[in-house]
């Protein structure tokens, strides 16, 4: 910036030279070559350009001028100084209501409501009015009370978001430490999802997982943050329309389960077995084998009961076979399959099935998802499923013993 300055000033003053009086120059210094060809062939002209000199000198002037303001506005930074960065987390508004606050049309609580932003919802604040900001959340742009929301607490922000780790490989081997020759604790699907503990360690990424925490390469994950965003009041008539109709279709599944399974049970009653003595020796052959009810039943209590009775088979990476081994989302998918209801084996696509409700109103029979896994709940705050390899299928108490990420209901 300042060699630049010196030279355009260097030739300012030689044009500059030129104009003094009424006199043609004879000498002249000049910093480079190419200005002096330009002087020799103004001092040896029989008449000076004055005019175009003039205007040369007030271009000069006002460049310089321009280059000093420019370099005045920009921020000076010392020797080893680092410059100031502004958080991400600036313009993010959390919001810290009890259950929601109404984004409205203008900066007043007489303002027509557009959306609600839920408990740990976020939003990007546009600007400032009073005691309100105007911020963005989802589709809805509008104001909230400053007391109901908290903007550029970083640490409520990390908090109210979730980090993600998507898997993007068909088998994801997750293993205690951050080393590929660290044992192997579990394996993950393609398109199911991790919350992420820890990225502190480059290339590999901490994960939370039904066998504990572990870590994956991150050649294998792609990483995001989710975060929840405000409800508009069409979108909220949607939803609980959406709700309505698959409690409907729900129902009405179960009922044709149940119609079917009574069908089946009076079918079965009016046969017998050819003679006692063969049903005894039978059930003297089979006494290891374990028996299982069907299902009865067209609710959530009904589920959950049917499930119990697998305590103790073994779980299957990739299985669907209630007795011979499942995995998580294949037990889940396997026991709500008897009841008539289709469900995806993933536990992250398990988070959409159905409707959804909150931990304080879980009921028997609900789905509930983890990070990297899923369960039913059959109440008392506990759960059956597929754990691991290493426990099978199994009941655990307290339901929350892991961070619950959604609960749903298909009963």
């Amino acid at each position: 910036m300042k060699r630049k300055t010196l030279t355009k000033l260097a030739a300012c003053g030689l044009v500059g030279a030129l104009t003094v009086g009424n006199f043609t120059v004879g000498v002249v210094a000049a910093p480079t070559a190419g200005i002096t060809n330009y002087t020799t062939n103004i001092v040896t002209s029989s008449v000076l350009p004055t005019a175009g000199i003039s205007l040369a000198m007030s271009e000069c002037a006002t460049t310089v001028e321009d280059e000093a303001v420019v370099a005045s506005a920009q921020p000076e930074v010392k020797e080893n100084e680092t410059p100031v960065v502004a958080s991400e987390y600036a313009d993010i508004a959390v919001s810290t209501a009890d259950n929601f606050v109404y984004i409205r049309k203008k900066a007043s609580a007489e303002s027509k409501a557009l959306g609600k932003l839920y408990a740990k919802n976020v939003g990007t604040v546009l600007s400032k009015k009073g005691d309100w900001y105007k911020i963005k959340s989802g589709s809805v742009t509008g104001y909230v009370s400053s007391d109901y929301v908290k903007v550029g607490d970083e640490k409520l922000a990390k908090k109210a978001g979730r980090r993600v780790a998507l898997v993007n490989t068909e088998t994801l081997k997750v293993r205690t430490k951050a080393s590929k020759k660290a044992e192997v604790i579990g394996l993950v699907p393609e398109g199911d999802d991790l919350t992420v503990v820890d990225e502190s360690i480059d290339g590999w990424v901490g994960v939370s997982t039904e066998d504990g925490d572990g870590y994956v390469s991150s050649d294998y994950v792609a990483l995001s943050t989710e975060y929840t965003y405000a409800e508009s009041n069409a979108e909220e008539k949607a939803r609980l329309k959406k709700e309505a109709e698959e409690r409907k279709a729900a129902d009405a599944a179960a009922a044709a389960a149940a119609s079917e399974k009574e069908n089946a049970t009076n079918s079965s009653s009016n046969s017998s077995s050819s003679s006692s003595s063969s049903s005894s020796s039978s059930s003297s052959n089979s006494s290891s084998d374990r028996s299982y009810s069907a299902p009865s039943g067209s609710n959530g209590s009904a589920v959950a009961n049917y499930a119990c009775q697998f305590v103790g088979n073994p779980y299957v990476y990739g299985g669907t076979s209630l007795t011979n081994g499942a995995d998580c989302s294949g037990f889940v998918m396997s026991v709500y399959a008897k009841f008539g209801v289709s469900l995806p084996h993933s536990s992250s696509a398990l988070r959409s099935v159905g409707y959804g409700v909150s931990t304080s109103e879980m009921q028997p029979g609900d789905i509930v998802c983890y990070s990297g896994h899923v369960a039913i709940y059959i109440g008392n705050n506990t759960i059956v499923h597929a754990s691991n390899a290493r426990d099978g299928i199994k009941l655990s108490s307290p339901a929350n013993y892991r961070t619950i990420l959604a609960v749903r209901r298909i009963f």
